[in-house]
């Protein structure tokens, strides 16, 4: 696997941890069809949450966020269409938000979650 790769599945990892532990719920990661892939999607109450993860070493080439453009955006609506296609009765209420996580070689990890990205 290439650094990339283990840099974007470590903060992949990171961020799911950081959903549950403010009180999100996991049902999927790194769902695939023929149209992509979302990185997680998670239940909040009565919504199902579809986080796009971003991660980064530093943020010398922009902040994380700064990727989420808004074609990115409507990829991700058409993601969840097709989620919620498969799993019908998952919940009526959907949202879609972004995590960043940056991951210093030195120093704390940084972690941002930005609700409702759409």
């Amino acid at each position: 696997m290439a650094a990339k790769d283990e840099l974007g599945a470590r903060g992949e990892c990171l961020a799911a941890d950081h959903l549950t532990d403010t009180g999100l719920d996991i049902l999927d990661r790194n769902w695939r069809c023929s149209q992509g892939e979302l990185d997680i999607v998670a239940r909040d109450c009565d919504e199902v949450v579809f986080v796009e993860v971003k991660t980064r070493s530093s943020v010398l080439f922009g902040h994380p966020f700064e990727s989420i453009t808004s074609t990115k955006v409507a990829r991700l609506r058409r993601l969840a269409a097709a989620w919620c296609e498969e799993h019908p009765g998952s919940g009526a209420a959907i949202r879609i938000d972004a995590v960043a996580v940056i991951v210093p070689a030195r120093g704390a990890i940084q972690i941002e979650h930005l609700k409702r990205v759409s």
